[in-house]
């Protein structure tokens, strides 16, 4: 692999920088040309080529680009040495200056003879320097005065400016080692950038989350890294501010005004890496939390519809609708329960679907699987409110058509009781026979009370949750009932037939001492009508009794009421048969 090309830096130098042969003290030219100087030193034609160059080098690539193409300006000063140093000095800058030259000031040896040398050599040697600039021998500093202003040299030039060869060694060392501290942080921003670019996202919460916590570890580490580093730059750009904080009449002079504006360029790289770093970590860590978020989201959802798929199922299974009261009752408790027993999972269900809403209103990457899992539990917790409320009005319709059959049962078996206990011989007087009547009309009425139905009218109103078996009771209970009632119309037919026969006399006819009636006459109190109908050991059980032979005992207690009333004398046999009539059908029904 190619090796990376480092620019040369102070600290790679740094031994020949103190040796402080050559200077590049800020000062400029009248066209803004930057000047370096060559003060007096002792063996400067004994200073190896290479580190003559690298110091050349290093100085021609401090001043900006601009100040650089106007080209140096270089001030020898040799007062104190000899021609050879001169000519030493001018043939190394002849070979070996990296930088664009403008002009070179030389400043003769004070000597006598050595000026003299000097003046004769540079007329012998002028060519053998091939420089291409012009060179300018000085007598006195009051002569490079003429050509540079006193404010852009040295105190040993006999100018103003300010400089401290340590301090600005130590200000190009800490420049340059923030610069490239800069730099490799930057590096590493890109590298730990490139892997979170390319980090798969995982599938699990754990691994969403450790995945999570490490790079926000990273990225928390770096941060810290590039507040240090900006806290080292403001530092180190106070100090180079100093001279003119502390003095506002104070200026820096270009070289320090050089550091300055190459400290603000690496300070304002500093913030703009950091931005550019915090920004992508922002849309990173947002990518995160949501891949988590999802997580969450999914592994919830998971659990929420399994819990309601098996409300749904137990909710499917629960199909009976009753076949009694007590029974319909005891559904709609389990259906209670079960109602119960679903609120947790249908709240979180519902809750997890908003939690939904507000990924994808927050532009979640996976809106687009988010949006129908919302949809489902939303579907899911309408079917199970709504079957739910359906089987509850189904229960509800239930009992009250179990109910109804009830108090139909009730109202038939009260009213057969009423019949049974009208005996034949309480019936022979015309207040016998209104008694009966009255009691017959006031049972009758109560009808009201018990809303009973008509056919149409029950089957118009409990069709939808009519099962064969709920249908084949509720027949049984309506042909009772339309039983029961033409019973009582035929009662009142038969009643009002002795009322108006009972207005002329009767010849009462004793009957044949042999055919005496055996049956025992009904109690005279009558019980509640909810209670159960009781028979005496003497009434028969005609409980399997087809509805021919109902219709032939029918007729046949009328022809018994009449004949009485004719004078005509009854046999026994028919005499019984006013109560087994009635019997029959308190033992079919009950």
């Amino acid at each position: 692999m190619q090796q990376e090309i480092r620019p040369l830096v102070a600290v790679d130098i740094i031994e020949q920088l103190h040796r402080q042969f050559a200077i590049l003290s800020g000062g400029r030219g009248k066209d803004g040309a930057p000047i370096i100087t060559f003060p007096e030193f002792v063996g400067f034609k004994h200073i190896p080529e290479e580190d003559f160059l690298n110091v050349m080098t290093y100085l021609t690539s401090i001043p900006s680009v601009e100040a650089a193409s106007i080209g140096f300006v270089i001030v020898i000063d040799r007062r104190r040495d000899k021609w050879s140093s001169i000519k030493a000095s001018l043939t190394r800058i002849a070979v070996a200056f990296p930088g664009n030259l403008q002009l070179i000031f030389i400043l003769r040896p004070s000597r006598f003879i050595q000026r003299t040398f000097t003046d004769i050599g540079i007329k012998y040697y002028r060519d053998e320097f091939k420089m291409k600039v012009p060179i300018i021998m000085l007598n006195s500093v009051s002569d490079l005065h003429g050509y540079i202003d006193k404010s852009q040299l040295t105190e040993d030039l006999g100018g103003t400016l300010e400089y401290r060869h340590s301090q600005w060694i130590n200000h190009r060392t800490a420049i340059e080692n923030f610069a490239v501290t800069l730099k490799t942080t930057a590096q590493m921003l890109q590298m730990f950038g490139a892997c979170l670019a390319t980090t798969e996202l995982p599938r699990g919460v754990l691994s969403t989350e450790d995945l999570l916590m490490s790079h926000t570890g990273q990225r928390d580490k770096l941060q810290d890294e590039l507040k240090l580093l900006g806290k080292q730059g403001a530092t180190l750009l106070s100090c180079i501010q100093e001279p003119a904080t502390k003095s506002p009449t104070r200026k820096l002079n270009p070289n320090q005004l050089e550091n300055v504006a190459t400290m603000e360029r690496l300070l304002l790289q500093l913030d703009e890496t950091e931005k550019a770093f915090n920004q992508f970590w922002s849309e990173h860590h947002l990518k995160l939390n949501q891949c988590l978020q999802l997580q969450h989201f999914e592994h919830n959802f998971r659990e929420v519809k399994r819990a309601l798929d098996n409300l749904l199922a137990e909710q499917a299974e629960f199909t009976d609708i009753g076949d009694s009261v007590i029974r319909v009752e005891q559904l709609l408790k389990e259906h209670k329960k079960l109602e119960g027993k679903g609120q947790e999972p249908l709240e979180k269900a519902q809750l997890l679907a908003v939690i939904g809403d507000q990924l994808i209103q927050s532009h979640h990457y996976a809106a687009d699987s988010i949006r129908p899992r919302c949809v489902e539990l939303r579907h899911l917790c309408d079917d199970f409110i709504n079957e739910n409320k359906k089987k509850y009005d189904i229960l509800e319709k239930s009992l009250e058509l179990h109910r109804q059959l009830d108090k139909v049962s009730q109202w038939c078996e009260a009213g057969i009781y009423l019949l049974a206990s009208q005996a034949v011989d309480k019936c022979q007087s015309r207040e016998g026979v209104d008694v009966a009547l009255n009691d017959i009309e006031a049972f009758l009425g109560t009808a009201k009370e018990y809303h009973l139905p008509s056919h149409m009218e029950f089957y118009s109103q409990f069709e939808l949750i009519l099962t064969l078996d709920l249908k084949a009771k509720a027949q049984e209970v309506l042909q009772k009932l339309g039983d029961v009632q033409e019973i009582f119309h035929k009662r009142q037919m038969s009643l009002m037939k002795l009322a108006a026969r009972q207005t002329r006399p009767v010849q009462p006819v004793a009957p044949h001492p042999e055919s005496s009636p055996k049956w025992v006459s009904p109690k005279t109190s009558q019980p509640s009508t909810l209670a159960p109908l009781q028979r005496t050991s003497e009434e028969p059980c005609t409980g399997t009794v087809e509805k021919d032979d109902k219709t032939k005992l029918e007729v046949k207690n009328e022809e018994i009421l009449e004949s009485s009333h004719d004078g005509a004398n009854p046999e026994p046999e028919q005499l019984d048969g006013w109560n087994p009539f009635i019997y029959k059908y308190s033992f079919q029904y009950f």
